[in-house]
């Protein structure tokens, strides 16, 4: 595996991150802030970079690399895979008119299954039900491949989300990279570091994503009530109180961010379902619990690997971001501590991280965790 990283800041030149290789047909990973994203000259720019690369944009509430964790940038890693194959196929939501479940059953089956190690996805994070994205690939993927991504951002906006493969970056699009080869290696793991707080309530009215009530009474009031002066700045907010969900017949529990609100019904509308009948409590965290469960998610990954690491995509809930501020570098460097400095690391801050639950092979739609994949060959 070779492997190529460099960054741009607005109205500046690129910069290389490590040394430069001369690269075949690479798979070229282009994350970066929404706005750098929405140049219309900006597939153009890249291509002639790597004019025989395939080429992935993804938008981003930030950017992490070997080096750092950057806002308001680009980063490209560029992969050659020397000993395996990747394949890459889409599917837009907005002009196929599929639902989610749809959209990753059909993103799924478009990939060929022989040889199929490990998808990585990397969708729309505004029109999607990340819940709903993640059955779906796990019914056409039959359960039996590792799928693990990451939702796109928008920093702290939740405006708008760009995805694209070998084009402009669009509204929409969800881009699956399939990894295939016997000598491919790959592992997950997620971690997330909050904890509960305050009364457990039912859910007793919501549809999907989209929640209305809690214990008979409007969700959005009772989730005011609870910010306080804090209530002004909703849905930013809200990415310091996530909720945790328990489902009854489910033994794990997961926590769920507010992408935005509504005021006219009360509601609030989540990156993933809240289902009618599960219990819910609100969540915290601090900085260094946070840093701690990054630890964690790289020693759980490296667990029952054949071979080393040499790749990790790191993928961190933008809640996590704006909580560890000025520290967020440090999930950085406890998973480099971990893995090896040797490993060349690339991810994003997201709206909602995909992976299994530890020693399962189901993917999920996570919050507020981090999800490391390892990746060698």
């Amino acid at each position: 595996m070779k492997v190529v990283q460099l960054k741009k800041h607005k109205d500046k030149e690129w910069e290389a991150i490590t040394p430069y290789l001369e690269l075949k047909q690479p798979l070229v990973m282009v994350f970066g802030s929404r706005f750098e994203l929405e140049n219309p000259q900006i597939y153009k720019a890249i291509s002639k970079m790597f004019p025989s690369g395939h080429i992935v944009f993804a938008s981003t509430s930030g950017n992490i690399t070997t080096a750092s964790v950057e806002d308001d940038c680009l980063t490209i890693t560029a992969i050659e895979f020397e000993k395996s194959t990747f394949k890459i196929q889409t599917i837009n939501l907005n002009e196929t008119k599929l639902d989610s479940f749809q959209a990753g059953a059909s993103l799924v089956n478009k990939l060929p299954k022989e040889g199929l190690k490990n998808i990585i996805v990397l969708s729309d994070g505004s029109f999607v039900n990340g819940s709903e994205l993640a059955r779906g690939m796990n019914f056409a993927a039959d359960n039996n491949v590792l799928i693990t991504g990451g939702l796109c951002g928008d920093d702290a906006r939740f405006e708008r989300t760009l995805v694209s493969y070998n084009e402009n970056p669009k509204d929409g699009e969800i881009v699956g990279i399939g990894l295939y080869g016997d000598t491919i290696d790959v592992s997950s793991s997620i971690e997330g570091g909050w904890k509960p707080f305050g009364p457990e309530r039912v859910v007793t009215k919501a549809k999907g994503n989209i929640l209305y009530e809690l214990d008979n009474k409007p969700a959005l009031d009772l989730y005011k009530k609870y910010l306080g002066e804090k209530a002004k700045d909703l849905p930013g907010a809200a990415l310091y109180y996530p909720l945790g969900v328990k489902i009854e017949t489910d033994e794990q529990s997961f926590v769920r961010s507010i992408l935005n609100i509504n005021e006219e019904y009360n509601a609030m509308i989540f990156a993933g379902d809240v289902p009618v009948n599960s219990k819910v409590q609100l969540m915290m965290s601090n900085v260094d619990n946070l840093i701690h469960a990054s630890e964690q998610a790289a020693n759980k990954a490296l667990e029952g690997r054949v071979n080393k690491p040499q790749l990790a995509l790191l993928v961190s809930c933008i809640g996590r971001k704006i909580l560890l501020d000025q520290r967020a570098v440090e999930e950085l460097e406890e998973v480099k501590e971990i893995v090896g400095n040797n490993v060349f690391v690339t991810g994003f801050h997201s709206y909602g991280e995909i992976a299994p639950f530890n020693n399962e092979n189901m993917c999920q739609l996570h919050n507020q965790t981090v999800a490391l994949t390892l990746i060698s060959e």
